[in-house]
């Protein structure tokens, strides 16, 4: 018996889109190209299936047949990913102030946004250090661990007392929690009408980012998260007042 779920009988547009999406998401972070077998088992698509519309995706650049067989996500993709970075104006806001919070505290800084179930690295500026917490951008990485994680899910509303202290102090932080060798800090960074637009990181090896490290380092951390809130139309007041808090 096959182990690919049946086609459904529905071939309107949205049912054709919906395959098709299907194949572009089979693609993982660490995937340079797969098989045609590899897609099938993965959209639970029929290779016939895959075949039709992976033709029709490769006409439209959005996928690459190598001379081996395998599949490649296509130039288009790449495309539309620029055009979505650059449509948000994040980047022009975000990069400077993510270089000036690297050059003072000499560690990685990163911006992650929600994608549903998980994280994903936007924009990144690496530390000079040989040893540092290697993350790139589009990387992928889990909510439930990693102050990261922990900051979009608190101040995207997740209820709980782990949470509503995240809130309340304004910042997330992780020792050990994702890996057990790499520590960080996260705050959010707000826009229009306060909505959450992601989360900015200051991470690295645990053996330099202890609690002093991270003491030293948030007020940094606060005017990035803050300035960054400012600059894409959000109110930091909100920011403000959980950190005069913490200061209180």
């Amino acid at each position: 018996m096959s182990d690919v779920t049946p086609e459904p009988k529905d071939s309107s547009g949205v049912a054709v889109i919906d395959r098709a999406c299907a194949i572009l998401f089979a693609f993982k972070p660490d995937d340079s190209a797969l098989t045609l077998a590899e897609l099938a088992a993965r959209t639970g698509l029929y290779k016939s299936t895959l075949l039709r519309l992976a033709g029709a995706l490769i006409q439209h650049r959005m996928l690459m047949r190598l001379d081996d067989g395998r599949y490649q996500l296509g130039p288009a993709t790449f495309m539309l990913g620029a055009l979505y970075q650059r449509s948000l104006n994040l980047g022009d806001i975000l990069l400077p102030l993510m270089r000036e919070l690297a050059d003072v505290s000499g560690e990685s800084v990163s911006f992650y946004v929600r994608d549903d179930a998980v994280r994903v690295c936007l924009h990144r500026v690496d530390s000079t250090h040989a040893v540092r917490f290697h993350v790139r951008e589009g990387d992928v990485l889990p909510l439930e661990h990693g102050s990261g994680g922990l900051a979009l899910l608190a101040f995207g509303g997740e209820k709980g007392d782990v949470y509503d202290r995240i809130r309340e102090v304004g910042y997330s932080v992780s020792m050990g929690d994702r890996e057990r060798d790499t520590a960080g800090v996260s705050m959010p960074v707000f826009g229009v009408r306060q909505t959450l637009r992601g989360v900015v990181t200051l991470a690295g090896p645990s053996s330099r980012i202890d609690r002093a490290f991270i003491d030293r380092h948030l007020t940094d951390l606060f005017s990035c998260a803050a300035r960054a809130t400012d600059g894409l139309g959000g109110d930091s007041r909100a920011l403000r007042a959980a950190w005069k808090r913490r200061e209180g």
